[in-house]
């Protein structure tokens, strides 16, 4: 009982952030000077032509009547227009596109498939990478190894995320010739092409996060192995091995993990540097080109779709908390 407490109790938080996000989202950007049907009216735009297309729209009502209108188009769909001229959006429907002629929710699954793959890699890479750099390096503190891993994880940490990218392009593209350096293929067409382009995004990401994970963790596992459990686990006669795996690594976890579900939250909303610097078509990508445009249903729709990944991955984060320390949820 208390276990379903505590998940309801985090999933009741989540949808309450959600709302507040999506409100003040909402808000901002539909309360900027810029107005999207001035940009789809055409020249010469008439004061008619100017009132017909915010119709068609519905930007020609206060900005919270657009946000309910909003709200019911993601359970219930919505059509934009009256007529033979009318567009439909199916739901979910994060609003229409009509620079580029297609639902937001469209544009967002084209791209959302790049930007899973890229982060989901390199999320896999740099977890593994960083939890198992921080625990060598606080095991053997003081050792060539930790001063080594620590030295590259302040590079990592200090280092700007285009600036390893284009370094790695330059490297490992260009000099050495051995990776791509842009470009996307979908895992249907070809799943070893797919590999290979995404190999060098995905160690750029790794090395940028894996850093920050191998300091984390080596901070952490420092002072787990200071505890009295852990010196009476040794007193005991259990190995090494069990102690800092079993004993230690498991404390470890509930930090790190809070940190990895921002930042694989953050990564599927769209590595925006990355995909650009790469030319992978991803949200970040879609995102850039829809500022530059200033297509709001765009900017919109994939900054409430990234802030729904983040809450499903704190919220994912709170429920992992119950399995790896279950007096979590007591």
């Amino acid at each position: 009982m208390t276990a379903v407490r505590f998940v309801g109790g985090r999933i009741v938080g989540a949808l309450v952030v959600l709302l507040i996000v999506s409100v003040g989202t909402y808000a901002v950007f539909y309360l900027l000077p810029a107005d999207p049907a001035q940009l789809s009216c055409g020249k010469p735009c008439t004061p008619q032509r100017l009132a017909d297309a915010r119709a068609f729209m519905g930007v020609d009502v206060p900005w919270w009547q657009q946000y309910l209108d909003f709200l019911g188009g993601l359970f219930a769909g919505r059509t934009f227009g009256s007529g033979p001229a009318a567009v439909h959006c199916g739901a979910p429907c994060f609003g229409y596109s009509f620079r580029l002629d297609a639902p937001v929710s469209t544009l967002i699954a084209d791209r959302f498939a790049v930007t899973f793959s890229l982060a989901t890699g390199a999320a896999v890479l740099w977890l593994l990478l960083g939890v198992g750099a921080g625990v060598l390096s606080a095991v053997r503190r003081g050792s060539a190894w930790d001063r080594g891993a620590m030295t590259f994880a302040v590079a990592g940490v200090s280092a700007p995320s285009y600036l390893v990218g284009l370094l790695g392009i330059l490297l490992f593209g260009f000099t050495l010739d051995m990776v791509p350096v842009g470009g996307y293929t979908p895992f249907v067409d070809s799943p070893l092409d797919w590999l290979w382009h995404l190999v060098l995004p995905w160690c750029v990401l790794a090395f940028l996060f894996a850093a920050v994970y191998a300091r984390l963790t080596r901070g952490q596992m420092l002072e787990v192995l200071g505890e009295d459990y852990i010196r009476t686990a040794r007193a005991k006669g259990l190995r090494e091995r069990r102690v800092v795996g079993r004993h230690g690594l498991r404390n470890v976890l509930i930090p790190v993990v809070t940190v990895f579900g921002l930042d694989l939250g953050q990564l599927l909303g769209g590595a925006v540097i990355t995909e650009r610097v790469f030319s992978l078509p991803g949200l970040g990508s879609l995102l850039l080109e829809a500022v530059g445009n200033v297509d709001l249903p765009v900017i919109v729709g994939v900054t409430l779709f990234s802030a729904v990944l983040i809450i499903l991955a704190n919220l994912a984060v709170d429920l992992l908390y119950g399995v790896i320390d279950p007096r979590v949820t007591h």
